[in-house]
């Protein structure tokens, strides 16, 4: 096993069923200005006005966060002198938050592109606090926060990525249907079968991952405890922080890139295709796809171009650390063009 060390985890944790003011428990005490990044959808009132905050809704619900936007956000935020960020919303809102806090401290003024990659990041961010209310992305836990552009989707991928801290509660939840719940559950599902089955495992890796495992599976066959989910989603983020997603992931990003395709539905189509690889999970998926009653959409790749193809593959070979994870070092002989055209084109 090639284990990471060390072991990383947010540094403070707050749970409520229902006492947001518990929240002003990880705000620093030298706090003056507060830079709150909310999802437009969440109703959200500030248990503590000493703060002064600067509240600004973003509405993430027709795309994932672009680098565009995170430099659009940075332009105008700047200068503001903010002690704290604070996110609130699913993992397109969280990653915003963790990219704000970089580039906002970031005395070269240099693009949120700059930072795209592993370790890139080698200045102190502002303090921020992760609030989710969409369940499954991990996001509130993982060193990862990812961004699309027009040439590529790619994380931010550093230690100062992660949150200083987390309020965990499962009664501040996103108005949205059923399939998105799902995705994003999925999510965290996906995360904890690529990180168990992954050559990066170790056995506190291991543990997060099969407990966030029978979370979901409780949810999702069962339909019991529904408010564990956002137990699930932090711990399959914590599981991932330390081991690594896999060939899911890696494949999913190019789909999102080329179709647009939210990031938890590109994993479920993706996922839904990986008997070969991750068997007796994908056939567990299947059975939670039956049982909520969603169905995948078919087709999209149907009329998917040879230069489209090019793109998703090179996409998907820039995803090395993945790859290494779930299939070692032969990963481009195991997962060749071939096998990786026949996947997408059955989408």
């Amino acid at each position: 096993m090639n284990y990471r060390n060390p072991f990383y985890q947010v540094p403070k944790l707050q749970y409520s069923q229902n006492d947001f003011s518990l929240l002003l428990n990880l705000i620093p005490k030298h706090t003056e200005k507060i830079l709150l990044i909310q999802d437009s959808k969440v109703n959200f009132d500030f248990p503590e006005n000493k703060y002064k905050i600067f509240s600004f809704k973003v509405d993430v619900s027709v795309s994932e966060p672009t680098t565009s936007l995170v430099n659009e956000f940075t332009n105008n935020f700047k200068g503001h002198g903010y002690d704290c960020i604070i996110g609130i919303g699913g993992g397109s809102v969280l990653d915003i938050a963790k990219s704000l806090s970089i580039t906002l401290s970031d005395k070269k003024s240099l693009p949120v592109e700059n930072y795209q990659g592993w370790d890139l990041v080698k200045h102190s961010p502002i303090y921020k606090i992760g609030v989710p209310c969409l369940y499954g992305s991990g996001s509130e836990a993982s060193r990862t926060a990812v961004l699309s552009s027009s040439v590529k989707k790619q994380g931010i991928n550093s230690q100062y990525s992660m949150f200083d801290a987390v309020f965990l509660t499962p009664n501040l939840d996103i108005s949205c249907d059923k399939k998105q719940k799902f995705y994003s559950g999925m999510d965290c599902f996906i995360h904890c079968v690529e990180s168990s089955e992954g050559n990066f495992i170790n056995p506190l890796s291991m543990d997060f991952a099969q407990r966030a495992l029978q979370m979901c599976k409780n949810w999702f066959l069962n339909g019991e405890n529904e408010e564990y989910m956002v137990l699930a989603s932090y711990f399959g983020g914590v599981s991932i922080v330390n081991s690594e997603v896999g060939i899911c992931h890696a494949l999913s990003y190019g789909l999102s890139q080329e179709f647009n395709i939210r990031h938890g539905l590109a994993n479920c189509l993706i996922f839904n295709h990986l008997e070969s690889f991750y068997g007796d999970h994908v056939r567990v998926f299947k059975e939670m796809l039956q049982k909520n009653e969603i169905t995948l959409p078919k087709n999209i790749c149907k009329s998917i171009s040879e230069t489209q193809l090019k793109r998703m593959v090179e996409s998907t070979y820039l995803m090395e650390r993945p790859l290494l994870n779930a299939l070692g070092d032969d990963y481009r002989k195991i997962l060749n063009k071939k096998k990786i055209y026949e996947i997408y084109k059955s989408i």
